[in-house]
């Protein structure tokens, strides 16, 4: 699951940044509207979790905008604002959820991951190829059944690929959804996990099969014979 968080107390962000990658989430951070709209641009968030009060805006315009294009993105609202008429404002502007500061870590991360649990509007939360099932809620994977265990990254990549199941997902794209923004990536360490991934799922007997279309990315296609 990969996550923005739009927060401007460096101490606030380092203390929520740590409790979500923890968690196992890809957490990229930023301090302003703007980064957030850049970073919103690349596309690849799961939730966002928006503070309201940052220095060039409002997260609530930022909220709006994003509802009033479309973009459906589970949004958690983390504000000082603890007036009903506040709350109310921001559940009409959009916000799937709010946590008035301070408040418990603990709770923080129960509500993120009961917005990730809702089901999403666009994809399924189980996605299937072959004879392999991944539940991107439960981040597990099964082949023909049984568990296959795989670590973060190599799971996350495997996401993104059955996320576009048969089509071609460029290295760029894929980088921007298996990394935070900040994450320093070695050249080939895309290649290093994908050549991982892929001797465990054919130790595994997958009926999937990961190609590398050499300069643009990768794409990830059933084995004939596999399940669908």
């Amino acid at each position: 699951m990969k996550l923005l968080m739009v927060e401007d107390s460096p101490r606030l962000a380092g203390v929520m940044g740590k409790l979500l990658r923890d968690s196992g989430m890809t957490v990229d951070a930023v301090t302003t509207v703007a980064d957030a709209r850049a970073a919103l641009a690349l596309g690849g968030y799961d939730t966002i979790l928006l503070d309201l009060s940052l220095p060039d805006g409002d997260g609530t315009d930022l909220l709006r905008e994003l509802r009033r294009a479309g973009d459906a993105t589970p949004i958690l609202v983390a504000t000082a604002r603890g007036e009903v008429t506040d709350r109310v404002a921001l559940l009409n502007a959009g916000a799937d959820d709010y946590l008035v500061k301070p408040f418990s870590l603990d709770e923080l991360l129960a509500r993120i991951r009961a917005l990730l649990r809702r089901p999403p509007q666009t994809a399924p939360s189980v996605l299937k190829a072959g004879n392999v099932a991944l539940d991107t809620q439960a981040q597990s994977v099964t082949v023909a059944g049984a568990p296959l265990d795989l670590p973060r990254l190599e799971l996350r990549i495997l996401a993104a690929l059955m996320g576009r199941r048969g089509q071609l997902l460029a290295r760029a794209r894929l980088e921007q959804a298996v990394y935070s923004l900040d994450a320093e990536v070695t050249p080939n360490a895309i290649e290093a996990a994908i050549s991982r991934l892929r001797r465990r799922l054919e130790g595994a007997a997958a009926t999937v099969a990961i190609t590398a279309m050499r300069g643009l990315g990768y794409a990830l296609t059933e084995l004939a014979g596999g399940e669908s």
